[in-house]
């Protein structure tokens, strides 16, 4: 697999942003958020360096889900403390926290179904557009030639993640394992710095999370850095730097994920049972 394609008007996957090296890619402190009288998620905290592949794991309702939304602006938080890139962001509207940086997917597949492969690329591609409306209605040059640069990039990115021979057929044609490699295509079209996945490999057979693990583990080595949230475990612990893990809403482990699976908490939470 080749390396992240470059833009053809800016580098899509560029990882500098004038922060510190030091300074974490995403930091997350104290998110709170309720659902009436449910406490969904209780002072979480993350903080996520730049190129990690960092795994956000729980048993099922443990609030993983909710603070994905919450950080990517599908949810409003109650209180907390969110950083990207060293500046604090406010995510509380979806089209704003991917304009900052953060682009995601779904555990459920949401593609265009009717839309070619091509076309659910271009999509995404185009919150980094810059011709208006005015540019789009009197088809003017600039927005011509924007339009190929959007095509070029989104056949690139195809190529990226191996489905590129797809591209002119509809969205719903593609087997499942690809339909989640067009996700990931889409979201990256963004340029996004942190590549937010809810369940990636939700479904798949064996061969595909292989597949999926091989593509995450370029897209690190190409530089993005990438939040994961996932029920395969063992596919977490091979494949991520650092875990969280959430349990009724609360963090009770963080680390390494070798420490991490030997945790009495984590054991607990998983098989509902102490340790011994």
């Amino acid at each position: 697999m080749s390396a992240i394609p470059t833009g053809t008007t800016s580098s899509a996957f560029a990882t500098s942003s004038g922060a510190s090296p030091e300074v974490p890619l995403l930091l997350v402190q104290g998110a709170e958020k309720r659902f009436g009288g449910l406490q969904a998620l209780s002072d979480v905290g993350i903080s996520i360096a730049r190129g990690q592949i960092y795994g956000l794991i729980g048993p099922n309702g443990a609030g993983k889900t909710t603070f994905f939304n919450v950080i990517t602006g599908l949810y409003t938080p109650d209180a907390g403390r969110f950083e990207l890139n060293g500046k604090p962001y406010s995510p509380t509207a979806v089209h704003e926290v991917a304009k900052a940086g953060i682009a995601r997917t779904f555990q459920n597949i949401r593609l265009f179904a009717e839309m070619t492969v091509l076309e659910n690329v271009m999509v995404g591609r185009h919150i980094r557009t810059h011709a208006g409306a005015f540019a789009a209605m009197l088809r003017l040059s600039t927005q011509r030639r924007e339009e190929a640069e959007i095509r070029e990039r989104a056949m690139q990115l195809l190529d990226y993640v191996g489905i590129a021979r797809y591209a002119p057929f509809q969205s719903r044609t593609l087997s499942y394992g690809d339909q989640r490699r067009l996700e990931i295509a889409r979201a990256l079209a963004t340029e996004p710095s942190l590549l937010a996945l809810d369940e990636p490999a939700a479904g798949m057979n064996a061969t595909e999370k292989l597949a999926l693990r091989e593509l995450l583990e370029s897209i690190s080595r190409d530089g993005k850095t990438i939040l994961l949230i996932e029920h395969d475990v063992k596919l977490v612990m091979g494949l991520c730097d650092r875990v969280t893990v959430l349990d009724y809403g609360k963090v009770i482990a963080q680390g390494l994920p070798d420490d991490v699976k030997r945790d009495k908490a984590v054991i607990e939470a998983y098989l509902g049972a102490s340790s011994e």
